[in-house]
């Protein structure tokens, strides 16, 4: 063996050597020639013995345990590190923890309580993910990070998890397998530079930029969201390529005037920052769309892309010719993105008001229109029925896009949110299902397909979804986040934790993060952990309120956990009795739980979505009413 080349070389802290037996066995017999330091042999210099297969065994396993992400895995570490500079590492994670800082940046195939069956998905995707090393084909592996298989809207709920799509705080988190052979098809467009010398019109480049976005995805390319966009902008274009795990970026500047405006842009390869096409174009202010749309066909072209002419279509498909109707959609999203308040809600209505005075079929604005009237409706209505008629307008100005457009994805995603939070369970699937049929599904859509998924109990598909958004947009919270949700759903108790914890990476000021982390943590038993997560939360946030209640109740401290109910009322008013039935069943009250479900449903709260799947209401399943209820959600 010391005289070829080694496929593989297992880095390990020495204490976990009995444990990697089984794979060691597992590959071999897959064909594989695998190297680790148990070959080692009396009177050999090991020092040497060990860079000598390091650098130069075409993949390394590095093996993430208990043991090596502590304070005495350097040795472990340095593998690592100087597997990652040549490109063959490879981690895996026999324990569920979170690889040390600087190496959490590829993503790790989980081998948790696996006993040596080859037949494991999991065994067969570290199998894969070393075959696709050997051949320098590497791709991304399916699995999730660190043994996880494969969200205020109050309707991501009973845990209330509303679906936001922000800027992640920073860019070191999470990446592919594999950038370096990333799809030909995935791109990320980077926030074109505003050069006005009013900074007012950076909501101009941003919006034109996230235009691209949707164009291009339209076409069939797989293009990085926003957020991950956003956090990598200020590296070169080698280092984002890397991060996003993308073969081409797509970055420019707008300077815009009165009289003129002028667009450069350049298609950069990743691999080595050479430009693969670049234009400048100087028009009047009213040919910002038909530059759009020139760049998005030249960038179709650069890729060897074929777009034929319904692919062309598909560039402008939901779109509007009137400038100043596009100019105002996108303030209108930049003052949303501003302002989550009720009155940038409603300031972003009335700018789509004005879109639409302007373009009656301009698609995308009914859409978004749609969007943000459910939004209102949902969180800042001050009645039931004025947030049923609010309802109402948002399935008029979804079913309007539709009809408009009805190869435009977003109509859809508009209606299936919102009959999501009418309950309307089965409608909702089969409007997200139509959503999911199109190519361009933002990842919004998504998310929020992914919830539905769910809540109805298709655990595999919700799964499968979120993990298609987390691909989209690597460096967004959101994604992780509702992953943990999803997981602590299906009972992944141990994954969600993960999931929670990755999200909290990326952003340390998720509460709804936070939540999950202590529900799950809760849910294994783990009462002293969950507390100290709920106590992060603001004392009178409804999941703290309902942790604690749950923790004080397990303890046997009935009086204390009923308390909770009158903090929560006194801070969300009769909005909540879902919340209070999460209670009353942890406390044992089945009755009172059911009860209080029922009056959710009369009131129409959008927790009641999760009745078939919180953990929280498991006490009350052998009551026939729960499955009433259930009912007539999903039926």
């Amino acid at each position: 063996m010391a005289n070829t080349v080694t496929d593989v070389f297992l880095s390990y802290k020495a204490e976990d050597q009995p444990r990697l037996k089984p794979l060691v066995s597992a590959l071999e017999a897959e064909g594989f020639s695998v190297w680790w330091d148990a070959h080692i042999s009396g009177g050999t210099n090991w020092h040497e013995e060990i860079e000598k297969h390091l650098a130069s065994a075409k993949c390394v396993i590095v093996a993430w345990t208990k043991r090596s992400v502590g304070h005495d895995g350097n040795f472990v570490r340095e593998e690592a590190r100087r597997a990652q500079r040549r490109g063959a590492y490879l981690p895996i994670c026999l324990d569920p923890v979170e690889p040390p800082l600087g190496f959490g940046e590829i993503q790790a195939l989980p081998l948790t309580r696996w006993k040596g069956d080859r037949s494991d998905r999991r065994f067969q995707a570290v199998a894969d993910a070393i075959r696709s090393r050997i051949s320098g084909q590497a791709t991304a592996p399916a699995a999730s990070y660190c043994d996880q298989p494969r969200v205020s809207r109050r309707s991501l709920i009973a845990g209330g998890a509303g679906v936001t799509v922000v800027a992640a705080a920073g860019a070191g988190s999470w990446l592919l397998l594999n950038p370096s052979a990333a799809d030909a098809k995935r791109i990320a467009v980077l926030p074109f530079a505003n050069l006005s010398n009013d900074q007012d019109q950076a909501y101009f480049s941003e919006g034109v930029a996230e235009e691209l976005r949707s164009a291009l995805s339209r076409i069939g390319l797989e293009v990085i969201g926003r957020a991950s966009s956003e956090a990598v902008k200020d590296l070169d274009t080698k280092m984002a390529a890397s991060k996003l795990a993308v073969r081409n970026i797509l970055t420019g500047s707008i300077r815009r005037s009165s009289n003129v405006i002028r667009v450069s842009a350049q298609l950069v390869s990743g691999a080595d920052g050479v430009e693969r096409w670049a234009q400048s174009y100087d028009r009047a202010p009213g040919d910002a769309i038909e530059i759009q749309s020139d760049i998005a066909a030249n960038v179709a072209r650069a890729l060897t892309f074929a777009l034929g002419q319904t692919g062309r279509a598909a560039l402008t498909v939901g779109g509007t010719r009137n400038a100043e109707a596009q100019d105002l959609l996108l303030q209108a999203m930049a003052v949303r993105g501003r302002d989550d308040t009720e009155r940038g809600a409603l300031a972003t209505i009335a700018f789509l008001n004005k879109v639409l005075e302007l373009d009656p079929e301009y698609a995308e604005a009914y859409a978004r229109k749609a969007q943000y009237t459910e939004l209102w409706a949902s969180s800042f209505a001050a009645n039931v029925a004025q947030k049923e008629r609010g309802q109402l307008q948002a399935i008029q100005s979804a079913r309007r896009s539709i009809g408009i457009a009805p190869k435009l994805s977003l109509g859809y995603g508009a209606l299936g949110a919102i009959y999501q939070d009418q309950l309307q369970l089965r409608r909702s699937l089969e409007a997200f299902q139509q959503a999911d049929a199109l190519r361009g599904t933002d990842i919004l859509t998504l998310a929020n397909y992914a919830l539905v998924l769910s809540q109805a109990r298709q655990n595999a598909e919700a799964i499968s979804r979120i993990d298609r958004a987390i691909r989209l947009d690597p460096f967004n919270p959101v994604g992780p986040e509702l992953q943990a949700w999803i997981l602590f759903n299906g009972r992944q108790y141990e994954d969600s934790i993960a999931a929670a914890r990755r999200a909290l990476q990326l952003d340390q000021d998720r509460h709804r993060a936070k939540a999950y982390l202590g529900s799950a943590l809760l849910m294994l038993g783990r009462s002293d952990e969950a507390a100290g997560e709920f106590q992060k939360l603001p004392a009178d946030d409804y999941h703290r309120l309902v942790g604690e209640a749950a923790i004080a109740a397990r303890a046997g401290k009935r009086d204390d956990a009923m308390k909770a109910i009158s903090a929560i009322e006194q801070r969300y008013g009769d909005s909540a009795y879902y919340q209070f039935a999460q209670i009353f069943a942890q406390a044992g009250l089945v009755s009172q739980g059911v009860e209080a479900l029922e009056t959710a449903w009369t009131k129409r709260d959008p927790g009641m979505a999760s009745i078939q799947v919180d953990p929280f209401l498991d006490p009350l399943r052998k009551d026939f009413r729960v499955s009433t209820l259930a009912a007539r959600i999903f039926g």
